[in-house]
């Protein structure tokens, strides 16, 4: 059944949201054509490749975002509009760090509205001239999308905010999740008017678009494709209570990359991975990839920087308009302290006023000495949370300066107007420490600027100030994602006002020796750690992520939002029936062996007995003279050969091949070293310890092996016990014949020599100093301890144990990376090509004269 958060999302796939036109084409449910997606939606095109051809022959990327990196302003005349570069638009400047020769398009929308007769003109304007290509959105779908999803769902959750009651914050409401899903749409049908999906890259940001890579990766799906996320990631307590969190993972995992500014960022996001869709992610030579479907998706961390020229630019700016001058001469004899934030509830402007106010009363020596001032831009968003978070600010500037102030001083000073760069860069400039109290914030890089600014303009100049010792100090919010990046800052938990303002009392009191040595670490790492360093860091990342895209085979499952590429070697194919049972009915000599669990019986069954038609076909199968047929699996004996009893000519290999049956009539041989189990006695007692502390996990005690199962527990603490108890029964049973091995939620200890793999090269092996070396093999798993079946094949054909003339077919279940060369689906196709084999066999009766088995 499927859940309410899917309720719809093949209208919304298709367009059909919020009153539209019902003519579209729906999604396809399933998609199973290898290569490249074709037509998938409701555009004109049926071919992955657009229509507007690149200009030159050169690698070319696409930026899309919320905004464009222009600003638009009506002509005087009101007849037209006027645009112009935003020089202060992150997405501008990330250009810097791009190859000189690389074209950069930008899609995204404007900050003005559009009548419908001009957009026609303004698109070809602002492509003309600005490579921009602007989405527009019709009103509704605007508000909803925007003012709606992005800033009263998506914002306040990714800022750990909840909606806890309807007075404080705003519940889930489905028709902003449609309105969301809409509006990215209108951006996919942008890009696509442009893109070239063999040449180019996409850079999607931040969080206004994190569905927009399905829908790209639905039309073209080799597209080299990279998301960053601008703000932070939740923890998965808080992710999860999303009703839609299931589709934006799935979404974001359309990307080839993505990119966040802190580590606990990307964490968060690999533990929703983990314990909403069970994806493990692996770290490689210092790169973080998260297995999907045979792709690895790439995870970035790297915060963004400031653009230097800008800054040193409105420095020089600044000094021209003697601004800094005036305002050296207003705070003269001050010490002042700056804060620069967006008027908005997660910035904690208030908290930083409350610990100004307790620093004046804790040390009265600052009271006429110390100012904060407070610049406040003006508030993106709206509503009652941030009109009472206003209230409550100028009733405090109002309470401290009342308390505090004195003639010719004012403890607070507060800006809460527009205020320009150069402006800013001035108060930058005179102020001796800068405070941040953020309650959570993405990345804020104001202390960046400030850095900078207080380093002065790198040109030579001869005057005694510029050759001073530069110095700075920074009381920094560990809540926000520049602090890591700051560790000569003094960092504070912004809710302990006391501690808050001991720590900005501290900054100022600080010897100018020791301010110096902090601004210089700081300002080494500021001005190489730039916003160039950052997009080429991420670019360079990009490329190598999807170096292989055109190498693989892609295949576009799923439908709605539950969309995937499945990527594979060009190697690996599907096992074709037709032509296994040709080659099958061409040999003498076969050897097919068979796992049991997630191969014969699905993982998924509760009742592990196999059915009568199961029994039926592997009796068929294994009744054949030419055939020697095995079942190898973890399962222990006793129930293997009470389930497969009737298979009189079957062959079992249990708990992995410890146990060796040839068949039904065989006794049964032990393959690994006998020495006893006395390890069991040492072993069980550290599983019980770790089984008795993880909650939902348990022991399996078999003949020969102990298993600790940990399916059930807490993904996060199950594993890292897993890999705990390693460790521990490694050091345990240093000396003991047995091996740890971990798989898949289980860690097992079993005797040496003891493998699927030692199996099949015992059972290759037999056959062949019989005089019947196999010219047909066939092998099927679907696990890890599988894999050490596949493997072996390939040495014992440069052994000579099989011959190069063998045909082999190792083969997966399930589409995902192998060291097999096939794969079938699930088990219910591994029993339709068996059934084709039965078919395809010659059973002779069975007789006591041949109760030696197959051989």
């Amino acid at each position: 059944m499927i859940s309410r958060s899917y309720t719809n999302l093949l209208d919304l796939a298709s367009g059909n949201f919020l009153g539209q036109p019902n003519g579209h084409k729906r999604l396809p449910r399933v998609m199973t054509v290898a290569g490249v997606i074709s037509e998938l939606d409701d555009d004109q095109a049926n071919s992955v490749a657009s229509d507007v051809q690149s200009s030159v022959i050169q690698d070319r990327i696409i930026i899309v975002a919320n905004q464009l990196p222009v600003k638009a302003k009506r002509r005087p005349d009101n007849k037209g509009w006027s645009f112009s570069w935003d020089d202060d638009s992150l997405l501008l400047q990330l250009k810097d760090g791009l190859p000189e020769d690389m074209e950069v398009l930008y899609v995204g929308s404007l900050k003005v509205d559009v009548d419908p007769s001009e957009q026609d003109d303004v698109s070809q304007l602002l492509l003309d001239r600005f490579k921009c290509v602007p989405a527009f959105l019709p009103p509704d779908v605007l508000t909803k999308f925007y003012h709606g999803f992005c800033k009263q769902h998506l914002w306040p959750l990714f800022h750990y905010m909840l909606p806890f009651s309807a007075n404080h914050g705003c519940r889930f409401d489905r028709s902003m999740w449609e309105a969301y899903v809409a509006a990215n749409k209108i951006f996919y049908q942008r890009v696509i008017e442009v893109i070239n999906p063999e040449d180019d890259y996409v850079w999607i940001h931040d969080y206004h678009l994190m569905v927009l890579p399905t829908f790209l990766r639905r039309r073209f799906n080799r597209l080299r494709m990279g998301f960053f996320l601008h703000s932070p990631f939740p923890s998965s307590e808080i992710y999860r209570t999303s009703p839609v969190r299931e589709e934006i993972l799935k979404a974001l995992l359309n990307s080839d990359l993505i990119g966040f500014h802190t580590f606990d960022y990307a964490r968060h996001f690999l533990s929703c991975c983990s314990r909403m869709l069970g994806l493990d992610y692996q770290s490689k030579r210092g790169y973080i990839g998260l297995e999907y479907y045979g792709r690895t998706i790439g995870i970035k961390i790297m915060p963004v920087g400031i653009h230097m020229g800008q800054i040193q630019s409105a420095l020089r700016l600044a000094d021209k308009e003697w601004r800094v001058g005036e305002l050296k001469q207003q705070f003269e004899g001050k010490t002042v302290l700056l804060g620069v934030d967006d008027m908005d509830v997660f910035k904690g402007v208030n908290l930083k006023l409350l610990a100004m106010e307790q620093m004046l009363k804790q040390h009265p020596k600052w009271q006429g000495r110390a100012v904060l001032v407070q610049i406040t831009n003006p508030a993106r968003g709206r509503g009652k949370d941030l009109e009472e978070i206003e209230v409550e600010i100028q009733a405090s500037c109002k309470r401290i300066n009342d308390t505090f102030g004195q003639p010719g001083y004012e403890p607070i000073v507060f800006i809460d107007r527009p205020v320009s760069i150069s402006e800013r860069v001035a108060y930058y400039t005179i102020a001796e420490c800068v405070v941040v109290t953020a309650v959570r914030d993405g990345m804020n890089l104001t202390p960046y600027e400030y850095i900078v600014c207080r380093q002065g303009v790198t040109e030579s100049d001869s005057s005694s100030e510029s050759s001073a010792p530069k110095k700075s100090m920074l009381v920094v919010s560990e809540f926000i994602g520049c602090s890591p990046s700051l560790s000569g800052a003094i960092r504070v938990n912004p809710w302990n006002i006391e501690a808050t303002a001991e720590a900005m009392s501290d900054a100022i009191s600080m010897a100018d020796a020791e301010k110096q040595l902090r601004h210089e670490k700081h300002y080494r790492y500021v001005s190489s750690h730039d916003v160039a360093y950052w997009s080429r860091s991420f670019f360079q990342d990009m490329e190598r992520t999807c170096k292989d895209h055109f190498r693989r085979r892609c295949w576009g499952i799923g439908l709605s939002f539950g969309f995937r590429v499945v990527a594979l070697d060009p190697n690996f194919r599907k096992l074709s029936i037709d032509h296994i049972v040709s080659v099958y009915l061409r040999s003498k000599n076969r050897a097919i062996l068979l796992d049991y669990d997630g191969t014969i019986m699905p993982q998924t069954s509760h009742n592990k007995t196999p059915s009568a038609e199961v029994i039926s076909i592997i009796n068929t199968v294994s009744g054949d003279p030419k055939n020697t047929v095995f079942v190898v699996s973890g399962r222990g004996k006793d129930s293997l050969s009470k389930w497969f009893s009737p298979c009189k000519k079957l062959g079992i290999a249990a708990e992995h091949g410890y146990f060796v049956r040839w068949s039904g009539s065989d006794e049964w041989e032990v393959c690994g070293q006998n020495s006893g189990f006395g390890w069991k006695e040492m072993a069980e007692p550290v599983m019980q310890l770790y089984t008795e502390t993880t909650d939902g996990s348990s022991i399996e005690s078999k003949e020969s092996a102990l298993v600790w199962h940990h399916r059930d527990a807490d993904p996060v603490f199950g594993s890292s016990q897993a890999k705990e108890m390693l460790d521990h029964l490694e050091s345990v049973l240093a000396n003991e014949p047995v091996a740890v091995k971990a798989g898949q939620f289980i860690v097992e200890v079993k005797p040496q020599g003891v493998s699927k793999g030692l199996v099949a090269e015992k059972i290759f092996t037999t056959m062949s100093e019989k005089g019947k070396q196999a010219d047909f093999v066939l092998c099927i798993g679907d696990d890890r301890s599988d894999e050490e079946m596949f493997e072996i094949i390939s040495s014992a054909i440069s052994s000579g144990i099989l011959s190069s003339k063998t045909n082999v077919f190792a083969c997966t279940v399930g589409q995902k990376p192998s060291k097999a060369k096939y794969y079938l689906d699930d088990p219910a196709e591994v029993l339709l090509m068996l059934e084709g084999l039965a078919e395809a066999s010659d059973p002779e009766p069975f007789t006591e004269s041949e109760s030696e088995g197959n051989l």
